[in-house]
């Protein structure tokens, strides 16, 4: 089980962490997408069925999710929380200061609580992350600070093109950052599902 505890000091350790685990895709369907979706209520509400486009970002965008370790903790929940919520997630991208996502549920109001829980389960293990691999850095950090913060922006995809827009635009942000050349060579996205048919460590599937 995942631990609860959240609060925790950045130098100073006070429980351990389990280890997720990685799912893999199975199929690639993004040339089947039907979607029939509305605008969002600005991620406050969850009652139209619809795909999400999320965004959240580290605590005063600080890059906290440099160590590829951490990335993995924030690829790892997501698939969890996707699989215990019966979600769907049409694509990812884990940036060292922020996370882009494409999430379905097939029953309402289950996003709020969905996001609440993968900040939650992440923020200790990056901390201790932060902390193992930039001690100088986590030393600089006031203790009570949070890995996340508080808000997230949510945007309902209406169209498939729309749908293809808000993907490569999430693929789009580790080469406009000049970490790789092209998105499929970035580890922690969907882009190599798309592009080269690779498990990414969480099921894509299209909503319905």
């Amino acid at each position: 089980m995942l631990p609860g505890i959240i609060i925790i000091g950045w130098n100073s350790i006070a429980c351990q962490c389990a280890e997720t685990h990685l799912r893999h895709p199975s199929v690639d369907i993004i040339h089947r997408a039907k979607i029939n979706c509305g605008m969002s209520s600005g991620g406050k509400f969850d009652f139209s069925g619809h795909a999400h486009f999320l965004t959240f970002s580290c605590y005063k965008r600080r890059r906290l999710l440099d160590d590829d370790s951490a990335k993995g903790v924030v690829v790892n929940v997501l698939s969890s929380q996707l699989t215990q919520r019966g979600g769907k997630c049409q694509g990812f991208v884990v940036m060292p200061d922020h996370v882009h996502a494409l999430v379905w549920f097939s029953e309402p109001n289950k996003l709020s609580e969905f996001l609440k829980q993968w900040k939650r389960l992440t923020s200790y293990s990056i901390k201790k992350n932060v902390i193992k691999s930039q001690p100088g850095y986590a030393g600089t950090i006031p203790a009570n600070d949070p890995v996340w913060q508080r808000r997230y922006y949510s945007f309902d995809v209406v169209t498939e093109a729309m749908m293809r827009e808000k993907l490569g635009y999430m693929h789009g942000n580790p080469v406009k950052a000049g970490l790789v050349s092209r998105p499929e060579q970035w580890r922690f996205g969907s882009a190599r599902h798309y592009e080269l048919g690779q498990p990414v460590g969480v099921e894509i599937g299209m909503p319905g």
